[in-house]
């Protein structure tokens, strides 16, 4: 008898047990916790509900358990962010945001994967401000899960300030279709964004697909577009450069002046307009950031097809700034010209980054 008392006793504290673990309660965590860590130009006017709309933009945490949701509240339901567990970056999650506030699931696939123990996270921006805003809320952590301290960031930061190609647009194509696929445009497998990881860096992605230096495919140009903290097309915010400061600044534009300064400007620049225009920004940049090693490149697209002017202009640019100041870090790197016209898919992102990589390897001693 006392046996069965027993057995009845051990079987109630089971189902207590198995109780607790089924009914736990998720774990929120809002958008302003301390343990998540942000990367990019994010505003924070509203620290529980950070907008992001620069490509790019980035989350790290530290977590642990087996499943893992997130809070997103996108402007117009058209951007697409990755979900990367545990820096598996050849198998990303892929959400496709819907208009509004939504939580997305990790997908089964995905938690199966997932143990109890702790677990990296990065959720990165691949669409640019003109696919619109995000707001990040937070993460639900099921059951017992908890967030962690973050990882020490990288020491070292690389800011890419371009166009198109700096943003990714259609890189994920197939070589013989068109670019305009949004779920196929991924900053995260662009040039830069691979130079980073390449270098261990920390990376910012300040760009916009059509813009230019002396015209865009829009009203507004790179001059003034690099000083906002807000993406969606020309506004009044402004960045705080004092937040971030890069030790290099990597400066991919003239294509798409290239395309269009010969039939939307009045009068048609000359050569001596185009190089001006190139030599003012650069001392916007160099403003902004005194000590920082910045590398003007063009390409790989038809601005450095052979014969073009346009790499030309960015070089007597540099000689003119180098003859007035003295400017030691400030210097060019062109990308060969692959003789495929339409934008970069990965595998030219990729030889791209590699030639980046050695050649900043080279300038900085990493």
């Amino acid at each position: 008898m006392n046996k069965l008392k027993q057995l009845a006793t051990l079987f109630l504290l089971a189902i207590t047990v198995i109780s607790i673990q089924v009914t736990a309660k998720p774990q929120t965590i809002f958008a302003d916790s301390e343990l998540l860590q942000y990367t990019g130009r994010i505003d924070f006017s509203d620290p529980k509900a950070p907008k992001m709309s620069w490509p790019g933009t980035y989350i790290k945490a530290r977590f642990t358990g087996d499943k893992l949701s997130i809070l997103l509240d996108d402007e117009f339901g058209h951007n697409y962010f990755n979900v990367f567990i545990d820096e598996d970056w050849h198998n990303p999650v892929v959400i496709r945001c819907r208009k509004g506030l939504n939580t997305y699931v990790i997908s089964l696939k995905l938690q199966k994967r997932l143990t109890q123990g702790s677990h990296s996270l990065m959720i990165s921006k691949r669409t640019e401000g003109e696919e619109g805003n995000t707001v990040f809320k937070g993460l639900v952590l099921a059951g017992n899960g908890k967030l962690l301290p973050p990882a020490p960031r990288p020491s070292r930061r690389i800011e890419f300030i371009g166009d198109s190609i700096t943003s990714g647009m259609g890189n994920e194509a197939p070589l013989d279709q068109s670019d305009s696929n949004l779920a196929e445009k991924n900053n995260f497998q662009a040039y830069g964004a691979i130079t980073a990881r390449n270098l261990d860096a920390e990376y910012v992605s300040t760009s916009q697909s059509g813009i230019g230096i002396m015209v865009s495919w829009f009203d507004f140009t790179m001059p003034k577009f690099f000083l906002q903290l807000n993406a969606t097309g020309l506004n009044n915010s402004r960045w705080d450069f004092n937040q971030w400061t890069p030790d290099v600044a990597v400066i991919n534009l003239f294509q798409n002046d290239l395309a269009l300064a010969d039939i939307r400007l009045t009068p048609v620049p000359d050569d001596e307009a185009r190089i001006q225009a190139y030599y003012q920004f650069l001392k916007t940049v160099r403003g902004k950031y005194p000590e920082t090693l910045i590398i003007a490149t063009l390409g790989s697209m038809t601005a450095v097809k052979p014969g073009s002017k346009w790499p030309g202009y960015i070089e007597q640019a540099i000689a003119r700034i180098k003859a007035e100041t003295g400017d030691k870090r400030l210097m060019a790197m062109m990308f060969p010209y692959t003789g495929y016209d339409k934008h970069p898919r990965v595998k030219h992102h990729r030889e791209n980054a590699a030639l980046l990589t050695k050649f900043i390897r080279q300038q900085m001693g990493w």
